[in-house]
């Protein structure tokens, strides 16, 4: 049977698992969900889930120059354990975090963070270019909401695709950390600074004379 996105959305939200490991775990399973599930723990892969409730307190603030200084990048990753946090892989982790925070400009790291204003204002643009390209009305919601999803995408940092393998996103790869270090991961915040970029602060001091 095909598996469907609805399928695999579920049963990464419920186990923490990959979006590939969710796949090939209801393939195997026939597209059973408990059944999937049972896979996943076999594998190990859906310990992440339960990891995730457990309180990150240690950790490291990630510092990384780009581009001769022209861009710098402040991220704070979290762990359990100060153990953890000085461990090469889950220092490693933190330096491709900033790494990829550098390269892809998030705006910010989960879904949740975004105001709805931002993403009203991205509905209108999308229904407004929809409309002005002639589509037919009764698909222009669909439209709107791909256009949504693909914003989602490129700025939510855990949406992205990692740099170095587009085949798996940011989220993927904090659910790998914490089934590999065995703590919860909590990646806190982050700051970008981009030379000669205008602050926000200033931007609405602008607006304002």
């Amino acid at each position: 049977m095909a598996i469907t996105t609805e399928q695999i959305k579920e049963l990464r939200q419920a186990t923490g698992a990959g979006i590939m490991d969710c796949r090939q775990a209801l393939e195997s399973a026939k597209g059973d969900f408990d059944g999937a599930v049972d896979f996943l723990r076999e594998k190990g892969l859906a310990k992440s889930a339960k990891r995730a409730s457990r309180e990150a307190s240690e950790g490291v603030v990630e510092l990384y120059s780009h581009g001769d200084g022209r861009v710098g990048v402040m991220v704070e990753v979290n762990c359990e354990t100060d153990f953890v946090s000085r461990s090469e892989g889950f220092r490693s982790f933190a330096h491709e975090l900033a790494l990829q925070i550098a390269a892809m400009s998030p705006d910010v790291i989960s879904d949740d963070e975004l105001t709805e204003e931002a993403l009203e204002r991205e509905r209108v643009v999308a229904r407004n270019k929809a409309k002005e390209e002639g589509k037919p009305d009764k698909i222009i919601d669909k439209i709107v909401e791909g256009s949504l999803e693909k914003y989602k995408d490129e700025v939510v940092l855990l949406r992205q695709k990692y740099i170095r393998d587009e085949s798996i996103t940011i989220q993927d790869m904090l659910n790998e950390n914490i089934a590999t270090i065995g703590e919860n991961v909590v990646i806190r915040r982050f700051a970008r600074w981009e030379l000669g970029e205008l602050s926000q602060d200033s931007e609405n001091e602008e607006e304002e004379e």
